[in-house]
């Protein structure tokens, strides 16, 4: 991850001389606000031992920055986050019914890739990208018991898609329309919400989290 962001911060400074005779690039910063649906999740390692439960629907804000490297290809590294709640109930050694209602926050660093398209002369451009990045996961919880709460956190690897469009009310500022899918994969998993010496020690499996969004922001353009 070090040498992706290390990469795309040499292209910010060493592109527009490389680039300045085919053409201009464009330079954007975009500010981010999401609902994101909620998404279930379980994991079954056998009979006796598995969970469920639900990250539940909350708001996704955060800050993207984009360079134009070609024309109408732009590169985006954006940070993003949502506080939510995840309830989840549990089996462990043949005691069914065990509950937990884990606070969970996420924070996403994503380094990705945009194409944009417009018909010359329209004020609405289409875009449409996929990024990769790394999700960073903390969650706190009480299972009932004042001497059994948790803290833990957990990166993993996360990838998304989005679509959507930009209507620009000036050459300069534009808001974003946008529907987006976020993945952390195995962030919901044994080793996250249950880890060593808690109530799910052993358990190996997993289940990936899917968040969708619908949303956009405010888009400021420094050529355009």
């Amino acid at each position: 991850m070090k040498k992706i962001i290390t990469l795309f911060l040499l292209t910010l400074v060493f592109y527009p001389e490389l680039s300045a005779q085919s053409f201009s690039p464009d330079k954007r910063i975009s500010l981010y606000g999401s609902y994101t649906f909620e998404d279930s999740f379980d994991s079954y390692y056998d009979s006796g031992n598995y969970y469920q439960g639900v990250i539940q629907d909350g708001m996704l804000y955060g800050v993207g920055f984009e360079f134009e490297v070609r024309k109408d290809i732009f590169l985006e590294l954006s940070y993003l986050r949502e506080n939510t709640s995840a309830p989840t109930q549990y089996f462990n050694g043949g005691i069914f019914g065990k509950y937990a209602d884990i606070d969970l926050k996420i924070n996403y660093l994503m380094l990705g890739g945009n194409h944009s398209f417009s018909k010359p002369g329209s004020k609405v451009e289409g875009f449409a990208g996929g990024s990769l990045g790394m999700a960073i996961v903390d969650l706190d919880y009480n299972d009932g018991n004042p001497n059994n709460y948790i803290n833990n956190r957990a990166t993993k690897f996360a990838w998304g898609l989005k679509a959507g469009a930009i209507v620009w009310a000036t050459p300069k500022f534009g808001v974003k329309l946008q529907a987006q899918l976020l993945s952390v994969a195995q962030s919901v998993g044994g080793g996250v919400f249950f880890g060593t010496g808690g109530v799910g020690a052993g358990v190996s499996t997993y289940s990936s989290i899917y968040q969708f969004s619908l949303g956009g922001g405010l888009v400021y353009s420094f050529q355009k």
